[in-house]
């Protein structure tokens, strides 16, 4: 699988350099000449565009996009009709009226639309989406969560 990477700034960087270890680079995009020089310095063998219209007319099978949010309607819409499997970062649209229409031309084009999360799996969440289903916690109107890092938790609870 070949996949373009669409912005390498504060988070981009981080799939540039992950698909890049997994060997499935092959494309960054980025407008600035910061974000290409981050990309060329973290991926060196990628290939390194400021046009997005080369990455929709590249052969790359799937379009990894973190750009600011305001541009993520836009640019996944165009990656869904070139024919591009897409991962963007959240939040998918702006509005639910952009979202459903991207929904809609991944259906349309057959695409995946997948939309990041980094703590979809993480334990704890799934832990508690366990509890939350399993009735265990009663019913639940409302949670909300802090992570600090610095938080040693005790070796004789289970969380």
């Amino acid at each position: 699988m070949s996949i373009a990477v669409v912005g390498c700034g504060y988070w981009g960087k981080n799939l540039v350099r992950n698909f890049y270890q997994l060997e499935t680079l092959s494309m960054v995009c980025d407008a600035t000449p910061g974000g290409r020089a981050v990309a060329q310095t973290i991926a060196p063998q990628a290939q390194i565009e400021s046009d997005f219209d080369r990455v929709l007319a590249s052969d790359v099978l799937g379009v990894a996009i973190a750009t600011p949010a305001e541009t993520h309607h836009t640019l996944v819409a165009r990656a869904l009709r070139a024919g591009k499997d897409v991962f963007v970062e959240k939040p998918l649209a702006l509005t639910y009226e952009q979202g459903h229409e991207l929904v809609q031309l991944a259906q349309q084009h057959k695409r995946i639309l997948m939309v990041g999360h980094v703590l979809e799996y993480h334990p704890a969440v799934t832990t508690l989406y366990q509890l939350v289903n399993s009735g265990e916690l009663g019913k639940v109107h409302y949670i909300y969560s802090v992570s600090y890092t610095h938080l040693t938790l005790p070796t004789n609870r289970e969380v």
